[in-house]
């Protein structure tokens, strides 16, 4: 059904906006039968900035980019037309994702304080989760993208991460995404940097980049749950 509803929206002239904005007028439906209009109209929106982020980076790179597409409790994600041509441009466009994702959940955060509103600490705190959680260093995860440019045996470190986080938060997302990471935690098991195409790809990266993107990847994943703890406390969320 959800797919038949996906390629209606895409057909025609205008497929791409219709793509966009239906399936994110959907997805404000679907929550807004849970959590109110409000707050649904500003989660979809956070989603929105963060897909925005990896679109605006792809195209800064030259790569062909398909408009952001929203699926309810699943998430969103952008189509790339072409892929990456080597680790560091993923790793470009894999951290744009959450760092724009976090400025606008940080800004969500400053308004809500300000005006001492309840709902807009629970969406910032939301915003923070969303984007913590994609920072899980194991592809397809955001954080796998950023990792790789340094190594994607790093991936293996997300596999602990990803059985904890279902022990504590059951979820058939997360065991959709294990089975999606599962070829890619394969692939770091096999992984032999010495290759001409793991040297092609993972090899073309000085050592100032990999350096660069650790500390972007590592300082955010601090940030994101320095805020996520404060919130936790400050709003009481269980």
């Amino acid at each position: 059904m959800i797919k038949a509803l996906l390629l209606l929206l895409s057909a025609g002239k205008f497929g791409k906006v219709f793509l966009t904005g239906g399936s994110m007028l959907v997805s404000v439906v679907v929550y807004a039968w849970i959590y109110g209009w409000r707050y649904a109209v500003g989660f979809v929106g956070l989603m929105l900035a963060h897909e925005m982020g990896h679109y605006v980076a792809a195209r800064q790179k030259g790569l062909n980019v398909g408009a952001p597409t929203f699926i309810p409790f699943v998430g969103a994600w952008i189509n790339l037309k072409d892929m990456p041509r080597d680790a560091e441009t993923e790793a470009y466009i894999g951290l744009a994702g959450p760092l724009v994702g976090t400025l606008a959940a940080l800004g969500v955060y400053w308004i809500g304080r300000d005006q001492a509103e309840p709902w807009l600490l629970a969406l910032a705190y939301a915003g923070f989760i969303l984007n913590l959680f994609n920072l899980i260093p194991l592809a397809p995860f955001d954080g796998g993208r950023i990792t790789a440019v340094l190594s994607p045996r790093i991936w293996l470190l997300g596999v602990p991460m990803l059985i904890a986080l279902f022990l504590q938060h059951p979820s058939p997302l997360l065991i959709m995404m294990a089975i999606v990471a599962a070829p890619q935690v394969m692939k770091a098991l096999r992984h032999d940097p010495s290759t001409p195409e793991a040297q092609a790809y993972y090899g073309v990266a000085s050592l100032e980049a990999r350096f660069t993107y650790g500390v972007f990847y590592l300082g955010l994943a601090i940030f994101l749950a320095l805020m996520a703890a404060q919130l936790h406390t400050t709003i009481g969320i269980h």
